[in-house]
């Protein structure tokens, strides 16, 4: 997933457009990151209008989508502004030759009017959510994760989720380091799952001193994930009952403790698989789950591939396969 196509028009989000250019845009190379082409493709050339008065530049043309490596769709600033017919159709063509789609917060319009959620599951921000299934009822909208994938069309919520899901994409395709150095470059957080809820109610100021024990339970757990932690020892941690700390860790974080710890573990094993030449026994161990099988078991069922082919895929730079589906698995 080295060419990466940018579908912009008159009315795009003004920062949508900058999280997929500071993603893909930047040369890190030097730190483990693949160069990619990242290319602003349009109807017509010359200045697009954006929101705020800023201008932007196409560099390329509508027909460049087709010789993607991955299409995203910025959100229109007014969702219920039209897409040319063209760019629609343009659309339609990259996913038939099997480039991966993706539609930041609103932008999952623009998908929906090219008539390729028609049946497929889809996201939204939650407050646009209503309208998206009003005008499109054949779209299966959700207004609950972070980000989904339904056929090689990736679709996610409002405004940060889209960072979200452009580091999910840079993961799966060119793994968790890379991944991680992107996230590392933009201060910004390195994972998390499409299955967070999308929106949390803020805490109010008698609620603070708990968020902040929660926080340090996470950064606690983070570095002991090798041990044998359970939702048990974290209530522990953090000076509650199991049952509390996982009412209160659940509205803190959108998941369960549980689905918490299992996707990090899941990250540090994918870490030590390309980076290492541990055996696999061993990823298990230090990852932090109780058996070899039961590792093999996630794994797979998360990544899509066995362990060790990961890390084969890895070590010959081989992009995995594209259909993990956090969401989906539920893991």
């Amino acid at each position: 997933m080295h060419r990466v196509a940018i579908l912009v028009q008159p009315g795009i989000r003004s920062f949508d457009l900058a999280v997929i250019t500071e993603v893909w845009g930047p040369d890190r190379s030097r730190v483990g990151v693949p160069a990619f082409e990242l290319r602003r493709c349009a109807l017509e050339p010359g200045p697009i209008a954006l929101p705020g008065g800023l201008t932007l530049a196409p560099d390329r043309g509508l027909d460049w989508l087709a010789s993607a490596d991955l299409v995203v769709v910025p959100a229109l600033a007014s969702p219920d502004d039209p897409t040319p017919e063209p760019a629609l159709a343009a659309l339609r063509e990259a996913h038939a030759r099997g480039i991966p789609v993706a539609a930041l917060c609103a932008g999952a319009f623009v998908l929906a009017e090219a008539g390729l959620l028609e049946g497929r599951r889809a996201v939204t921000h939650w407050s646009l959510a209503p309208r998206l299934a009003a005008r499109h009822p054949g779209v299966l909208v959700e207004d609950a994760p972070l980000y989904v994938e339904d056929g090689g069309l990736w679709t996610s919520a409002g405004v940060a989720s889209g960072i979200d899901l452009c580091l999910h994409l840079v993961r799966e395709a060119h793994g968790a380091e890379a991944a991680a150095a992107v996230a590392r470059s933009m201060v910004t957080g390195p994972f998390r799952t499409g299955d967070h809820a999308q929106y949390l109610d803020r805490p109010t100021p008698a609620a603070d001193r708990t968020a902040e024990t929660l926080a340090a339970v996470r950064e606690r757990a983070l570095r002991h994930l090798h041990e044998p932690l359970d939702v048990a020892t974290l209530a522990r941690w953090a000076g509650m009952s199991p049952r509390s700390f996982a009412r209160h860790f659940a509205s803190a974080t959108g998941t369960t403790p549980h689905r918490w710890l299992l996707s990090h573990r899941l990250d540090e094993a994918r870490k030590l698989l390309e980076r290492t030449d541990h055996p696999v026994p061993e990823v298990a161990r230090r990852a932090g789950f109780a058996s070899e099988v039961t590792f093999r078991q996630h794994f797979t069922s998360y990544v899509g591939l066995s362990p060790r082919a990961y890390r084969v895929a890895a070590a010959a730079a081989q992009p995995p396969p594209n259909h993990l589906d956090s969401v989906r698995k539920g893991s």
